[in-house]
């Protein structure tokens, strides 16, 4: 399996990849779906109802992500990646007065914003712990269609049919690519055989259905869409949405940093404190529903960029090239994961989303300040090692704490585990291949109370005051 680095890193908006981008799309599908089969039917039908039924995590943490109102834009036409937010406050406003939604290829579609996103907090269904079912009535009040999605995590959304087909819709899998390795075995493997990085191979792999200078174009935007997030969260005050009353820290300490700069009161462990501050700058972002980029997931979002900038911004020989072989090669590690485990909280807790990160980010760091296939190999599994067994607990279903700050020690541990590698020749005991199966049957045996549900852990041990 195949994924491209456009598939690990996508722009969206915040606070949940999983809960919030991909519900937003998977009502786009659904509407895809009506078309076809309106169009089928020789557009005889003239008024339709819907409704949408959030399963499992959906349904337990969809308020605190706002999933209801990702599904609510979806079928008014949005999507993550190009969201105005003044245009969708606009059209929600206009729903709620009409209760009809007017897109591009249906017949009005009657729909209660209050009534019409269904919260079920039975058993999860099947396939996944993030599933949600759309329906559409006709103007007698008969099933006219009726689909399942999952929500997979980092955005990925799949019918039950694909799910179960284990077709991820990522890329065309009849396209052959140089080094299709599955496994960081074959990566390995394939990079001693032809001699060349991690970051050349994914380079040639992504080539094939772009030209060098459009997949550059793309890497680049990623990163400025990154590195503006950062920006970003780093000049905002204020309190976040959604009742907890978490307050910004990013600017404040940022601007603490700053002011020690060329003083004799820094310590020498500073350098964790500007790791921490990249990160938390982007997920408060997130958290205030900002744009960021899934890197694999909008949780888990402030980690590589966190360990980019720091990178760029205070590493000797940071330069463009390093940024780009950065991404391709977390893309690679993220691809490896998410083909051979996952990356979703709600199905293996935040080892997937914090630990793959982490994972991602030592990978790219360690190619950026020149590492061996061998020692970036070494770096994703000590970063991802370093994670197993971490539980997805937020509080009232919020992506604020405690993520926030993990995605700062996430940082720091990737940036952690590529200097360990670094300092050795990339030989070590337990392969990256094997730590993926790790997590995989460490999320198998965690229990649900731990993967996104808010019903376990720090979610209810919040002091009452």
């Amino acid at each position: 399996m195949f994924l491209s680095i456009f598939d690990i890193f996508k722009i969206g908006v915040g606070p949940s990849s999983s809960h919030t981008m991909g519900p937003m799309l998977a009502s786009a599908r659904f509407l895809d779906a009506l078309r076809q089969r309106i169009l089928r039917a020789g557009n005889t039908i003239a008024l339709l109802r819907i409704e949408a039924v959030l399963h499992g995590s959906l349904a337990f943490t969809g308020r605190g992500h706002a999933t209801d109102r990702a599904v609510i834009l979806g079928l008014l036409g949005f999507r993550p990646d190009t969201l105005d937010p003044d245009a969708a406050v606009r059209r929600e406003t206009e729903l709620r007065e009409k209760g009809r939604i007017d897109v591009a290829g249906l017949p009005p579609i009657a729909f209660d914003t209050e009534a019409g996103v269904v919260f079920d907090y039975g058993p999860p269904l099947p396939g996944h712990a993030n599933g949600l079912i759309f329906r559409a009535f006709d103007a007698t009040g008969d099933l006219y269609l009726s689909e399942t999605y999952y929500s997979v995590g980092g955005g990925f959304v799949l019918t039950a049919d694909e799910l179960s087909g284990g077709d991820i819709k990522a890329v065309d899998a009849s396209v052959l690519r140089p080094y299709p390795f599955g496994s960081a075995a074959e990566m390995l493997a394939m990079g001693a055989a032809a001699r060349r990085s991690i970051a050349a191979m994914k380079r040639a792999n992504e080539t094939v259905s772009r030209s060098d200078a459009e997949l550059d174009a793309g890497l680049d935007r990623i990163w400025a869409v990154m590195d503006t997030c950062i920006d970003r969260g780093l000049l905002r005050d204020g309190t976040l949405p959604g009742g907890l009353n978490v307050r910004r820290r990013a600017r404040h300490i940022h601007q603490a940093l700053l002011s020690e700069r060329g003083s004799n009161r820094v310590q020498p462990h500073v350098a964790n404190d500007w790791l921490s501050v990249y990160a938390m700058a982007i997920n408060e972002e997130n958290a205030g529903g900002g744009q960021v980029v899934t890197a694999p997931t909008n949780g888990a979002a402030g980690v590589v960029p966190a360990v980019m900038r720091y990178y760029r911004d205070h590493c000797i020989g940071a330069n463009q090239a390093g940024i780009r072989d950065f991404l391709l090669v977390a893309a690679a590690i993220g691809g490896l994961i998410k083909t051979n485990a996952s990356i979703s909280g709600a199905e293996v807790g935040c080892q997937g989303e914090v630990g793959s990160a982490a994972a991602m980010a030592a990978a790219g760091f360690c190619a950026a300040l020149g590492g061996t296939n061998a020692q970036v190999e070494n770096a994703a599994e000590i970063a991802l090692e370093h994670h197993l067994g971490l539980t997805c607990d937020p509080i009232r279903g919020l992506v604020q704490v405690p993520c926030i700050e993990r995605n700062g020690l996430g940082a720091i541990k990737a940036v952690a585990a590529a200097s360990l590698a670094l300092r050795g020749d990339g030989s070590h005991i337990m392969p990256l291949d094997n730590c993926i199966e790790a997590m995989k049957q460490t999320g198998r045996d965690m229990s649900v109370r731990y993967k996104e549900t808010s019903t376990g852990g720090l979610a209810v041990n919040l002091p009452e005051c």
